[in-house]
């Protein structure tokens, strides 16, 4: 155990793995891009229900594939100054109403303070100490329980993306930010045309549904990365990035059918640590140390969920995340010990 490499000296030991086989990510790229396209069109193009329905679910976990892939390319991760694959995802991101200006902005701004406790929440979930909640007026915990609630994210579609990513970034700096009212144009735009010109069923299977899969996919994916069972927060002056890294996001195990349509996102806490490494290396560095291989973990499993999704808030006494009725419970305690 002394050998464990630690802090700077694991980032740097993961340095010579922080290098793209160009091949590869041409080859993942366009082979995903490829059969997204495929399945799309197959959602219109075959006659059979059941069939479309398979295709569409299919559709949508593709769209979280390329989406990581984009996301990679926007850490510069993969295909950088490459012209082609600049204008391959800056079309890709406007599609996915997650236009280059925004995702990275807030993405970045994600990286370098994700598990702070007093920091701006731009680019993930606020999260508040108990002793802040309870100094909350209810109109403010509501906000703050509506934007964690499960419902917000399962409608990530409209709520994260349509509205977070596009309206409010437009309305906080409409010059900035003036590609993501041109993302949600098109996109109304599509949807209409799709509707008029192709019929109901086209507009739900090849558009509505594999978005609405894909960014309920994402979002939550992006929320339990950060808030499961065992995350670690801390005030800004004790954060270190490699602990916020290690001990704030997560592993979440998946199968490998899985692991390929999310492009390893789940290896979150060694992303974190690099995020110059590429997505299809990520396993290998993971293989590589064990200091990767005692992660924090949570799945995809209903239970798993579950427990993720019940966390609200952070307790400083006891050191982890409770769920609403751990608050209450310790608020109503509380107040019995001052009355007795």
């Amino acid at each position: 155990m002394s050998n464990m490499l630690c802090g700077k000296e694991l980032i740097l030991a993961t340095k010579p793995y922080a290098k793209e086989d160009r091949r590869k990510s041409w080859l993942y790229t366009l082979s995903t891009l490829a059969i997204l396209i495929a399945t799309l069109a197959a959602t219109v193009l075959v006659p059979w229900l059941l069939a479309k329905v398979v295709l569409s679910v299919i559709s949508g976990l593709l769209l979280v594939r390329m989406f990581v892939i984009y996301h990679d390319h926007q850490h510069h991760t993969i295909l950088h100054k490459s012209v082609i694959a600049d204008g391959i995802f800056t079309v890709f991101g406007i599609y996915m109403l997650a236009p280059t200006s925004i995702w990275k902005r807030s993405h970045d701004h994600h990286h370098k303070h994700n598990s702070k406790l007093f920091s701006a929440s731009i680019g993930s979930f606020p999260i508040a100490t108990r002793q802040k909640f309870l100094s909350m007026s209810a109109g403010e915990r509501i906000g703050y329980l509506a934007i964690r609630h499960p419902l917000t994210i399962g409608l990530g579609y409209f709520t994260m993306f349509m509205l977070g990513m596009c309206v409010s970034s437009f309305l906080s700096s409409p010059r900035k930010h003036f590609d993501a009212l041109i993302a949600l144009l098109l996109h109304i735009g599509a949807a209409v045309a799709i509707f008029m010109f192709w019929g109901w069923d086209a507009w739900f299977f090849m558009f509505f549904v594999p978005f609405l899969i894909a960014f309920a996919l994402g979002s939550y994916l992006f929320y339990a990365q950060h808030n499961f069972p065992g995350v670690t927060f801390c005030s800004n002056a004790d954060w270190a990035y490699d602990k916020a890294a290690l001990e704030s996001s997560s592993y979440m195990t998946m199968n490998p059918v899985m692991h390929w349509f999310t492009a390893n996102i789940g290896y979150h806490h060694i992303h974190h640590l690099n995020a110059k490494i590429p997505f299809y290396r990520l396993p290998e560095v993971m293989a590589k140390f064990p200091e990767l291989q005692v992660a924090r973990t949570t799945s995809l499993r209903p239970s798993a969920i579950i427990a993720c999704l019940r966390l609200k808030a952070w307790d400083q006494e006891l050191g982890r995340m409770v769920s609403l009725k751990e608050l209450g419970t310790k608020r109503r305690r509380k107040a019995k010990l001052a009355t007795a």
